[in-house]
């Protein structure tokens, strides 16, 4: 049970975080800087994917992307050719390197081709009835390597549920494209996954803060943990147990650092 005191700083820190101000200093920007719906789920997919390491390293190797594919990541997507490819052969980010490149903008163009949303990836599986959005992570998976051409380099990329990965990265993704308020830092732009059903994205920042306040005791980031943890935000808000994360990674990093 979350006591009174608790509940009354998550309100306030997620009332602090959750502001327009908060997008210029996080991955977010990259999709917010784009105005398709499809460009925005590229990218955002990309850069949460990528977002690892150095702040700056990441919002550049984001904005190199953006470059690579003539600043307009969809209509690349949808018709490049097999010579245009080679400009990537020098994009990397840490481990991320080209042949994961190429299989990204392969799977994109496999799916744009048939829908003309990201959504309905993650809804494979997926029941209106589940609690979490886990079904649909497990489905997401088996969807992004359901191909002849799968590197197995590229699978460590990808977290799953099955491998019981905490899926931080994934799970803030997806924050971004079901969440909504009138904040307008998260988008909201998709409308059959839930936000009661999203999953708090795990890391060292939010389990140091959750840890001090009492919400897990865990001290390791996995599905398991997530859950707990989501299930334990679900107490103050039922139907957007997630819009904490704004509260909890911005209390587990310097406030002077992120706004200064």
């Amino acid at each position: 049970m979350i006591s009174e005191k608790i509940a009354t700083i998550l309100d306030e820190k997620f009332a602090f975080f959750n502001h327009p101000r908060f997008i210029e200093h996080d991955p977010i920007q990259i999709p917010h800087s784009l105005s398709r719906l499809q460009d925005k789920e590229i990218m955002g997919f990309w850069v949460a994917i990528l977002a690892w390491g150095q702040r700056k390293t990441i919002l550049q190797n984001a904005h190199t992307l953006i470059n690579l594919m003539d600043g307009a990541p969809y209509d690349f997507i949808l018709h490049h050719q097999e010579a245009d490819l080679k400009r990537f052969e020098s994009f990397k980010h840490r481990t991320f390197q080209y042949p994961d490149t190429l299989y990204f903008i392969d799977f994109f163009k496999r799916h744009y081709s048939h829908t003309n949303s990201l959504e309905s990836a993650f809804t494979k599986g997926l029941s209106p009835e589940d609690l979490t959005i886990e079904n649909g992570l497990n489905g997401f998976y088996h969807y992004f390597f359901n191909s002849e051409w799968s590197p197995e380099r590229t699978k460590k990329h990808i977290a799953s549920p099955l491998k019981n990965s905490a899926c931080k990265r994934i799970n803030m993704f997806l924050r971004w494209m079901v969440r909504k308020d009138e904040a307008g830092v998260d988008f909201g732009l998709w409308n059959t996954i839930k936000p009661s059903q999203l999953v708090c994205p795990l890391d060292v920042h939010a389990m140091r803060t959750a840890g001090q306040l009492g919400l897990m005791k865990e001290e390791k980031a996995n599905w398991k943990t997530a859950l707990a943890l989501t299930s334990t935000l679900r107490e103050l808000d039922p139907t957007d147990p997630v819009k904490y994360d704004f509260a909890l990674y911005g209390m587990g990093i310097e406030e002077k650092t992120l706004w200064k």
